[in-house]
C-alpha cells in the first residue's frame, strides 16, 4: 500500500438493525456477549437458517450476516442449534469475547466514518484501519495504539468475520506488509508485570488484618496464588469440590500432604499439587482451611464477597479483577520495591506477580515449574522467569576476562 495507490472505497449499505450511535463495549457490561456473538456460522449457513432479528428493547448487535435467502433451519433442530452457541461461547473466555466485540464495534464505527464497506472482508480496508489504529486516526480520541492491541484487533476482526462465513486472509499484503511495518517502527519491549518473591510476599501477609473474615481470605489467595502459580481467573474460579455450579473453573481436595487443585484453563485440564508448607503461618493449605472454617463454606464457590465490615461472606463468586487489585494494594501496603517512586511501583504489579514469583524462587528442575504453570514450553516458562537466571552463568569470566 505505497502512497501513490488510491483505495477505490464503495460507499456503505447501511442497514437498519445497526445502532449507529451504540457506544462499544465495555468489558464491566457482561450481558453485552451474548449479543455481541455472531451466529454459529457453519450451523446456520449448512443447514440454511436464516438469522432473526434482534428485539427492538435490545442493545444493538455486531453488524448482522449477510442475507442468505434459504429456508429456515427445521424446528426439530433449534435446540441443537442453542447447544451450538453455547459450545461457542464455551470456546473462548469471556474477557477475550468481550474484547472481540469492542473491537469489531470500533472498526464498525471507523468503516460508518470513513464511508467504506465492511462486507465482504477487504484485505485493503484492514490494511488502512490497521495504519488508523497506529497513526491515533481510528477513534475520535486520536489515540495510537500500541502493537499488542493492534495485533489483538486484527485477531478480532479475523474471529468476526470467519464465524460471518466470510474468511479474512492475513497474510493478504495490504495487511501483512503493513502490519510487518508497524511491528518494526512501533514495537517495544513487553512490559512484564513484577515478580513477587517469597520474601515479598511474607511482608503482603503482614498487611492483611487477620482477625477478620475479609484478610483470612485474602490471605488464602495470595498463598494459594503463589504456591499453585495460578492465574487469577483460576483463583476465583475454583469450587470447593466437583460439578458444584456451572461458572466454575476447578476444584479444590484437600489431602494429607498437601492440597489438590484440578482446574481447566488455558491449555485444557490440569491438576496442580500445592504442598503444605513449612510453617502454618505461611502455609497455603492452612491458610485455605482456616478461611473455609471461619467463613463456613462447604459448598460452591472457594473464593467470595465479604460484606458487613469483614464479617459477613455472600454467596457469588469474586471477580477475578480483585486478585490483581489485591496484590496491587498489598505490595504497596508492604513497600515491595520501595526504591522506586510510587507512581510506577503501583503499574508493576498484577496478577500475574504471584505466577512469575512462583516461577522466579522455586529452586527446582525446570519442567516441574512449567508443569505447575501449566505452559506447553519452556520457552514460555523461562518469560516467567523474572529473577531466577539472570547472571547465573558469567560468560564474561567464563572467556578468560
Amino acid at each position: 500500500m505505497g502512497s501513490g495507490q488510491h483505495h477505490s472505497a464503495r460507499p456503505q449499505e447501511t442497514s437498519p438493525a445497526v445502532d449507529q450511535t451504540a457506544p462499544a463495549a465495555s468489558p464491566e457490561h457482561d450481558g453485552a456477549i451474548t449479543e455481541d456473538l455472531p451466529d454459529i456460522v457453519d450451523l446456520v449457513m449448512e443447514m440454511g437458517r436464516v438469522p432473526e432479528e434482534p428485539a427492538a428493547d435490545t442493545q444493538a448487535p455486531s453488524p448482522p450476516l449477510p442475507a442468505v435467502s434459504t429456508p429456515r433451519l427445521p424446528t426439530h433442530l433449534d435446540a441443537l442449534a442453542d447447544r451450538a452457541r453455547d459450545y461457542v461461547e464455551a470456546a473462548s473466555s469471556s474477557n477475550t469475547r468481550r474484547a472481540y466485540a469492542s473491537d469489531w464495534k470500533q472498526f464498525a464505527s471507523w468503516c460508518r466514518r470513513q464511508g467504506v464497506e465492511m462486507f465482504p472482508p477487504d484485505p485493503q480496508v484492514v490494511g488502512l484501519y490497521i495504519t488508523a489504529c497506529a497513526s491515533g486516526k481510528a477513534t475520535r480520541d486520536r489515540k495510537p495504539n500500541s502493537v499488542s492491541t493492534i495485533e489483538r484487533r486484527l485477531s478480532a476482526l479475523t474471529w468476526n468475520y470467519a464465524q460471518r462465513g466470510q474468511p479474512l486472509d492475513r497474510k493478504d499484503r495490504h495487511i501483512a506488509t503493513v502490519m510487518a511495518g508497524i511491528r518494526n517502527k512501533h514495537a517495544a519491549p513487553p512490559r512484564q508485570k513484577e515478580a513477587v518473591l517469597p520474601e515479598d510476599l511474607i511482608a503482603m501477609l503482614e498487611t492483611l488484618d487477620r482477625g477478620t473474615l475479609r484478610g483470612l481470605r485474602d490471605r488464602a489467595m495470595l498463598l494459594i496464588g503463589f504456591a499453585g502459580g495460578l492465574r487469577r481467573s483460576e483463583i476465583t474460579g475454583l469450587d470447593v469440590g466437583r460439578d458444584q455450579t456451572e461458572d466454575g473453573r476447578g476444584w479444590i481436595e484437600i489431602l494429607d500432604k498437601g492440597l489438590l487443585v484440578t482446574l481447566r484453563g488455558k491449555t485444557g485440564w490440569r491438576e496442580v499439587e500445592v504442598g503444605r508448607g513449612s510453617s502454618d503461618a505461611t502455609c497455603p493449605v492452612v491458610a485455605l482451611e482456616t478461611w473455609l472454617k471461619l467463613a463456613r463454606i462447604a459448598h460452591g464457590p472457594l473464593f467470595r464477597r465479604v460484606t458487613g465490615r469483614g464479617k459477613a461472606v455472600g454467596a457469588n463468586r469474586l471477580n477475578d479483577q480483585e486478585v490483581a487489585r489485591l496484590v496491587k494494594r498489598t505490595a504497596l501496603a508492604a513497600g515491595v520495591r520501595g526504591d522506586l517512586p510510587e507512581g510506577q511501583r503501583g503499574k508493576l504489579f498484577a496478577g500475574h506477580s504471584l505466577r512469575s514469583g512462583l516461577a522466579s524462587s522455586a529452586e527446582v528442575d525446570e519442567r516441574y515449574v512449567q508443569k505447575q504453570l501449566g505452559h506447553t514450553s519452556a520457552e514460555m516458562t523461562r518469560k516467567y522467569q523474572r529473577r531466577r537466571d539472570r547472571f547465573r552463568v558469567n560468560l564474561t569470566k567464563a572467556s578468560g576476562l
